[in-house]
């Protein structure tokens, strides 16, 4: 017996493609792990931390924060970062340029103004005065620079009003800093200015980088497009609370219409939201939805944004998003990319050192368990690694090897002792803090982990460090009584900025989102965190050796199924080997295409040969069962190769989400014309008349889906065929997704979508044709099924006549 199937080529290149998403589903096996772990293991009880240690741990916290603090300010300053191998300060335009990761450099001392409320915190009161005098002294926004809107925005924006807020205080507090006159607030709003260029979307959207100086008007944002969905997503807190403290309502109101915006653009199906997209057309650029790299903070700020604000709308959106994340993504204590318009199909094989801030907020939530269970995941990650790397397998091996000491995972340890009052999370923080002076102390300040197998520094030290990394650890081992200003009446940004709840009170008085049709009341069901605490020992207990642990294989254990199996996996390539199956490489190596063999004289016994006999009998109803669940989501653009109409070939396209689903034999034929303009973004078709009763063909781009297919509808045409403006795109390398609308279902004709490579087809097949070429739009499905019917009829017919027939040509 012998069987095709596909598994992930080793190496970097593209994301998955046809052949390789269904290897990706297999990655479901490893959580076969926890059950590895033995039932009857006893449980360590963690160590109690004394009140001394603890105190001892929160001075060395201190002293890390000047160590880096005064190293920057020493040597660095006014640059915006602190290069701590080299030390010296980092400037834009003056320091070797390092591309896209210097956008977050303005010249605007940004490791000081990101360091303030730290100093706050540590109760050094007149050095935050003497750097607030500094930052008002020295620090200006008029320059010819290209910067990241959103790292200006929580760095700088979040900086400046964290500190003016934390001034005013200790001046009614602390009977200090009498001469402020809200100058860091005025900064602020400048800054906040400068940053609304980026705001003149057609979907309110913001761009991802803008000029200080020249807005958008800057000759290198003349093709910007692109923008993350956590960038976008990442503004509100900062700009609400600029417009509430300041009176000046359109920071607040510009960015409530971002979020709105990428609300809107989320998978109705899934709730998922993608992590790249067109600022002006709002097209999924890259559809891989996580809690990681580029979508991180918008579920932050959803949640965030409902506390701070009071606005429920951001409660019911995160509850949405939540239990999709948990649905699709969440596999046992891992956390894995999908497909957000196919959200069981999995896009990657790896996972993002950011998602370590998912377990922080999971406990803001109320969510314990499964913060617990994460947390432990990647806190064995650490102890294996030394540092979480920048990105590791499902296996839990390296990806991406770099570590900038970033705060996440000591953020969700932060939050996570503050709910449990577990002493665990105190073990686990002194593992971090004394991890950092260990492998990241430099002479001057702490430097980042270039490998964390090798263990090799890299001349940065990222301001967040001294922002949130230390700040967090600081506050993991202070007592509330320890602090000047009492914690829980403040939200920390993403940035870990102060802003107080008081905000909410300042105007802008939002509304009760329940009234509306767009949410349910289940949509509200997680509204308040839970008080109860939870002993997480019991929660990380069954976790033990999650990493490490490995079960034996005896035949009395438990079969190896064909949906667990994983090709990197060395225990299944040994378990399917014993099993009697044989797997050998056919064709080129890098396509991953592999053909198994199966025979009971090679299995180690008979019983495991039996169990290679149904592995191999899985694997095909596997393979059997994605190849259909694949063609019923296609649709086709079928047309006849001959002036007979006898012989018909189809074009594979994508559906969407807003028009009418043709379903069985339903389709819509008619003659093809191309859109005049092309791209159908104007008020009107030029030759909308021609467009009548006709299945129109637009580009993608300069506006969204829905919008080319109003305007056809309004037109009269019968059917839209939108063609990707990529090229050399095409559904044989890259997956078929469907096209998002905007939530209003006023689309009544069929609209689909086409790769560059197969609308080439059809343009040059209407070029060869000297009248206008006549196509049906249908499910590609049932094009198959006509095909096979057609075809069983000629057989049947030539068999009566005793002559032969030829099955006609068909392109898929």
């Amino acid at each position: 017996m012998s069987l095709y199937a596909v598994f992930p080529a080793s190496g970097p290149g593209p994301g998955p493609g046809p052949g390789q998403r269904l290897a990706l589903t297999f990655i479901l096996g490893l959580l076969i792990l926890v059950a590895c772990v033995l039932s009857t293991e006893t449980s360590m009880p963690t160590q109690n931390m004394s009140h001394k240690e603890r105190a001892e741990l929160r001075e060395e916290a201190r002293d890390m924060f000047y160590h880096a603090y005064r190293a920057y300010m020493e040597n660095a300053y006014p640059a915006d970062e602190l290069m701590p191998l080299s030390c010296k300060g980092r400037y834009r335009g003056v320091t070797p340029s390092r591309g896209d990761m210097d956008d977050i450099l303005g010249n605007f001392s940004m490791t000081l103004v990101d360091s303030l409320d730290t100093l706050v915190l540590l109760g050094d009161f007149e050095e935050f005065e003497h750097a607030v005098k500094l930052v008002i002294r020295d620090v200006q926004f008029d320059s010819d620079i290209i910067v990241s809107v959103f790292e200006t925005n929580i760095r700088m924006v979040g900086g400046l009003l964290s500190a003016h807020i934390l001034a005013e205080y200790l001046q009614k507090q602390a009977d200090t800093m009498h001469w402020y006159k809200g100058e860091l607030l005025e900064m602020s709003r400048e800054l906040g200015y400068r940053l609304l260029p980026a705001f003149n979307t057609s979907t309110g959207i913001p761009h991802a980088r803008v000029n200080l100086r020249l807005g958008m008007k800057d000759p290198q944002l003349k093709k910007s497009r692109e923008t993350c969905t956590a960038c976008a997503g990442t503004i509100l807190l900062e700009f609400a609370a600029l417009s509430r403290l300041t009176g000046d309502p359109i920071f607040e109101v510009r960015a409530h219409a971002a979020m709105d915006a990428l609300w809107k653009l989320r998978h109705r199906g899934s709730d998922l939201m993608g992590t790249v997209l067109n600022v002006h057309s709002g097209d999924w650029v890259r559809r891989d939805s996580g809690v990681g790299a580029g979508i991180d903070s918008y579920y932050e700020y959803l949640f965030k944004s409902y506390v701070l604000l009071g606005d429920d709308k951001y409660l019911a959106r995160f509850n949405r998003h939540y239990n999709a994340v948990m649905k699709y993504v969440s596999e046992g204590p891992m956390l894995l990319d999908v497909l957000m318009h196919r959200p069981h199909a999995k896009s990657k094989n790896f996972m993002d050192s950011l998602l370590a801030f998912w377990p922080g907020l999971q406990v803001l939530s109320g969510d314990l368990k499964p913060a617990v269970q994460t947390h432990e995941m990647l806190y064995q990650v650490m102890q294996m690694h030394t540092f979480i790397p920048e990105a590791f397998t499902v296996d839990f091996q390296i990806h991406w090897g770099q570590h900038p000491l970033r705060p996440e995972f000591i953020e969700s340890t932060y939050f996570l002792y503050r709910a449990t009052g577990d002493h665990h999370y105190l073990q686990v923080g002194k593992r971090a803090l004394k991890t950092l002076q260990q492998y990241a102390k430099v002479s001057c300040g702490y430097a980042a982990v270039n490998d964390v197998r090798t263990g090799k520094h890299e001349d940065r030290m990222d301001s967040f460090v001294l922002s949130e990394t230390i700040k967090y650890l600081f506050l993991l081992f202070s007592d509330p009584h320890d602090l000047i200003i009492n914690i829980d009446e403040f939200v920390f940004t993403t940035e870990a900025h102060l802003l107080p709840l008081s905000i909410a009170q300042l105007g802008n008085a939002t509304f009760s989102f329940r009234q509306t049709e767009e949410h349910n009341v289940l949509d509200f069901m997680r509204t308040c965190p839970s008080s109860n605490k939870l002993f997480p020992e019991k929660v990380r207990k069954p976790l033990r050796n999650f990493i490490t642990g490995s079960c034996p294989r005896t035949s009395g254990g438990k079969r190896l199924s064909a949906l667990d199996f994983q090709a990197s996996n060395a225990d299944h390539l040994r378990a399917v080997y014993d099993m009697g199956i044989t797997m050998v490489s056919v064709g080129d190596r890098s396509q991953g295409k592999v053909r198994l063999f199966h025979s009971f004289y090679n299995a180690k016994s008979h019983e495991e040969g039996e169990m290679g006999l149904q592995f191999m009998q899985e694997m095909l109803e596997l393979t059997k069962m994605q190849s259909m669940n694949q063609l019923a989501a296609l649709q086709a653009v079928a047309f006849t190769t001959d002036d007979k109409g006898q012989d018909w070939a189809a074009l594979m396209a994508g559906p969407s989400h807003f028009s009418p689903e043709l379903i069985g034999d339903q389709f819509v034929e008619g003659d093809v014309v191309l859109a005049n303009p092309l791209r159908a973004c104007d008020d009107r078709l030029d030759n909308a008349a021609e467009a009548k009763g006709k299945v129109l063909i637009a580009e993608r781009g300069d506006c969204t889906f829905v919008s080319k297919a109003r305007l056809a509808q309004k037109s009269g045409a019968a059917a839209v065929i939108v063609c990707d403006n990529v090229p050399g795109s095409s559904g044989e390398t890259q997956p078929m997704f469907a096209m998002s609308g905007d939530g209003n279902d006023d689309v009544n004709i069929p609209v689909v979508f086409m790769y560059s490579v197969e609308f080439g087809k059809l343009s040059a097949i209407m070029k060869r044709r000297k009248s206008p070429l006549r196509v049906r739009v249908m499910q590609m499905v049932e094009f198959k099924r006509w095909q096979l019917a057609k075809e069983q009829r000629m057989n049947e017919t030539a068999t009566a006549t005793g002559t032969s027939s030829q099955k006609p040509e068909k392109e898929l």
